[in-house]
């Protein structure tokens, strides 16, 4: 619908940009299988993300689940509930076990204050999640991993672009995994990567994602279908050229709710880190009085045209296919935060003037 606001919309080069970069693929009917944009990108990208190693993959699910597969892990998994389906399933497709961490209450990322109470003889790794723009405590996760011996894999679907302390987020733990989804602030329509700093990974992931295939005969390793093509890989190139401006004004866009929403009763902000140069990927807010408040307001906005999300709920514990297997119980914070949280539109081309009109019925119903 042309005046309906959604939760997000997809940032696009101009056409003309576009056309021009994926004008060699007609003239060399290269579509796919790492062909020049392919490796062109790739390398833009470990520019920009500042790390040593990246891996391209068709999608951020697949990222996930081939750098979990790359590490050849078994028994359980210590991870988050509040996160997107992806991170839950890349784990229980793997054949292993999610162990749930409850999230902290000031940026609902996994608690590391309780991690350690969670591992047992049978924990291999740990899949923390970044969120929303915002990071983990990855100084305290590393010390838990290397105490224990544990890998360290992050999802990063939301990070693309963050720094602590000036380092970029895809250089911490084992391995980190990013989504190009169509709706994240960097897209190449689908997409996903993963960055390392293992030589050896880089060939794992290589015959992960390529059916195994080790030589023109010759095929050593059981793996899929996850390669990135032409096509991703162009648009790739060519929204990177303009992911710094699209940050920007993504950031002048929380400004303005921060403006109108911070000294408003009833509702939580998330406050900045210390350290940490965000993407301004989502703006959630979370309600603090009756439980269907949060749906109130939706059904409000919902009403006006406007499409929030309720991003995460339910917890990937409450999910019909993990039915009796999982108890959401056991984090009550996450819990408590997915009944109460709506993230709002936030896209680079959002009208300032439409964050007003969105904060005015907040207010008004509150």
């Amino acid at each position: 619908m042309k005046d309906q606001i959604n939760v997000t919309r997809s940032s696009m080069p101009e056409f003309e940009e576009f056309m021009a970069e994926i004008k060699e693929l007609w003239d060399t009917h290269w579509l796919t299988n790492m062909g020049v944009k392919h490796k062109e990108f790739a390398k833009c990208l470990r520019n920009y993300l500042n790390v040593e190693m990246v891996t391209l993959l068709a999608n951020g699910h697949l990222a996930l689940e081939c750098a979990i597969a790359a590490f050849d892990l078994q028994g359980e998994v210590i991870t988050t509930p509040f996160t997107f389906a992806s991170t839950t399933h890349a784990i229980v497709r793997n054949g292993l076990d999610p162990v749930f961490c409850d999230i902290n209450e000031d940026d609902y990322t996994i608690d590391v204050e309780k991690i350690e109470s969670l591992i047992t003889e049978k924990t291999c790794a740990i899949v923390p999640v970044h969120l929303y723009g915002n990071v983990c405590d990855v100084e305290t996760i590393e010390k838990i991993a290397k105490k224990y011996k544990l890998r360290v894999i992050y999802d990063a679907a939301h990070a693309f672009g963050v720094t602590v302390n000036n380092i970029g987020i895809g250089n911490f733990g084992d391995a980190s995994t990013f989504s190009f989804h169509a709706t994240k602030v960097f897209n190449t329509i689908e997409g996903g990567a993963v960055t390392y700093n293992n030589e050896q990974l880089k060939k794992t992931l290589y015959f992960l994602k390529n059916f195994g295939i080790t030589g023109p005969e010759s095929v050593e390793f059981i793996g899929g279908n996850a390669k990135m093509n032409e096509f991703q890989a162009a648009m790739g190139i060519c929204n990177l050229r303009h992911i710094d401006a699209e940050i920007a004004r993504r950031q002048q866009v929380v400004y303005r709710y921060k403006e109108n929403l911070d000294n408003v009763k009833g509702i939580k902000l998330v406050k900045p880190q210390f350290g940490v140069k965000s993407n301004y990927a989502y703006f959630p807010i979370v309600f603090c009085g009756k439980v269907n408040l949060r749906d109130c307001v939706f059904d409000e906005l919902e009403l006006n045209n406007i499409i929030p999300r309720k991003y995460f709920y339910p917890l990937t514990t409450d999910y019909e296919c993990y039915t009796n297997r999982f108890n959401s119980n056991l984090t009550p914070v996450a819990k408590n935060i997915a009944d109460r949280v709506l993230t709002l539109p936030l896209y680079a081309d959002l009208e300032l003037k439409e964050v007003d009109r969105i904060c005015g019925i907040i207010e008004k119903l509150l």
